[in-house]
């Protein structure tokens, strides 16, 4: 009898070890950023990873790589469809050329004046469900959303108002945010990023799409530009953190949640931590003196939104999807009184 309890025993311990072993399955991804290593987007992304690692107790391992290390920037949906990578950290933006909805979703010019804006429209206004839908039909699953933030405006002339902006030489890429500066009145001149301040320093623009205000101090743009407009009025960029679908699809409950609501943490922390440089970094060009900030009223943000509109119109016109971006986006704004 002694002997049956003690193997019953043995049996049991055995059984639940196993039982153990198997709810305590490890689970190790690579993701690639489209950020380089060093760059603060990139900081807040690994300290995503981080989190992730310390919330599952070790059980959920995330290996993220900066930009390039195994695909080029704009090749991560793919390689995450094929199984290359199995997720990916960048601006949605960047599949536009697959369908233009993903252009219109992840930076609808003049849409945003504040990232809660755009938080809110992804979680609570149809934006989820829509990326859910355009990167599923690629094989991928959306986790959840960020963003590095309003970009400020660099300008060596005063701007108040959308009739300020004619005849206004814009260092602009090309597209629709040169497009939407055209309509406005504006002169859009394409140049790299790297030729931003060298073109400002020397006049051969007045006004520059570039970033948001605590780089654009850092790297002294608004001493050689001294009327920026803060905050900014015309970009905001989504960035989805995503993963190949079927792999997502194998994952029990709460990983998917644990991965979720880390998600949504490293938002908050990644908004928060900008905003408060870009706080800093206002509170040093106001002390500065020569430096003039301008904040545009509400009606004129929803003027150059009226005139964004006409963008993108256009690029809804390009798929179903974007169609459906677009109705679901403008029906949003209405509903908040920001048209």
């Amino acid at each position: 009898m002694k002997r049956f309890l003690k193997t019953a025993s043995v049996a049991a311990v055995a059984a639940f070890a196993l039982a153990t072993t198997a709810l305590a399955q490890e689970y190790s991804f690579r993701f690639q950023s489209s950020d380089p290593a060093g760059n603060p987007n990139f900081e807040y992304q690994k300290g995503w990873t981080d989190l992730v690692a310390e919330k599952s107790g070790g059980q959920v391992k995330i290996e993220l790589m900066p930009v390039g290390s195994v695909v080029e920037y704009n090749e991560t949906l793919d390689a995450v469809a094929a199984g290359i990578l199995d997720g990916q950290i960048c601006d949605s933006s960047y599949w536009a050329g697959k369908d233009p909805a993903f252009g219109l979703i992840a930076n609808p010019v003049g849409a945003w004046s504040d990232p809660a804006q755009m938080i809110d429209f992804v979680e609570n206004g149809g934006g989820k469900e829509i990326m859910q839908e355009l990167l599923g039909s690629y094989g991928l699953h959306f986790i959840g959303v960020s963003t590095p933030g309003l970009e400020a405006f660099v300008s060596r002339v005063p701007l108040d108002s959308v009739d300020d902006l004619k005849g206004v030489k814009v260092r602009s890429p090309e597209g629709p945010i040169a497009n939407v500066f055209a309509a406005a009145g504006a002169a859009p001149v394409n140049l790299p990023s790297s030729e931003v301040f060298t073109a400002i320093d020397k006049g051969v623009v007045d006004a520059a799409d570039y970033s948001v205000f605590s780089v654009n101090q850092a790297q002294g743009l608004n001493k050689v530009a001294l009327h920026p407009v803060y905050p900014g009025f015309h970009s905001l960029p989504l960035v989805e953190v995503s993963m190949n679908k079927a792999k997502w699809d194998a994952l029990p409950d709460d990983i998917k949640a644990l991965l979720e609501t880390t998600v949504k943490e490293f938002q908050q922390t990644q908004i928060n931590g900008l905003k408060a440089a870009d706080l800093k970094a206002l509170e040093e060009a106001r002390a500065d003196g020569s430096i003039t900030i301008h904040n545009w009223p509400d009606e004129e943000r929803a003027k150059f939104r009226k005139i964004a509109m006409a963008e993108w119109e256009r690029i809804a016109k390009g798929s179903p999807m974007a169609q459906k971006v677009y109705d679901t986006l403008t029906s949003y704004l209405t509903q908040k009184g920001l048209l």
